[in-house]
């Protein structure tokens, strides 16, 4: 029995949401959105040390470089939670 639509960690066509519906064991798809989710995590952590480290000396050209990137890895982190929070089961259902 196939699972509700997963959300994908990457837009689709005009930056609109994309979905792949795929059985409890995950297909291609399902483990390359693993995959990509786990990356944008691992940047955001990265992102968030290094503005951080940066903010205290930051000229105003490189703060809106470094706002910009936050605010894609935020972007990023909020679908990946939107995607996990969906296919959490609901204790209620078999």
């Amino acid at each position: 029995m196939p699972d509700e639509p997963r959300l994908l960690p990457w837009p689709g066509p005009e930056g609109k949401h994309s979905y792949v519906i795929s059985d409890r064991h995950g297909g291609p798809v399902s483990r390359l959105a693993d995959a990509a989710e786990s990356v944008q995590l691992q940047m955001g952590n990265q992102l968030v040390d290094h503005a951080l480290a940066l903010l205290p000396d930051t000229q105003p050209g490189d703060l809106r470089y470094l706002a910009e990137r936050l605010t894609e890895a935020l972007r990023d982190a909020l679908r990946i939670a939107e995607s996990r929070g969906r296919r959490l089961t609901d204790p209620s259902k078999p």
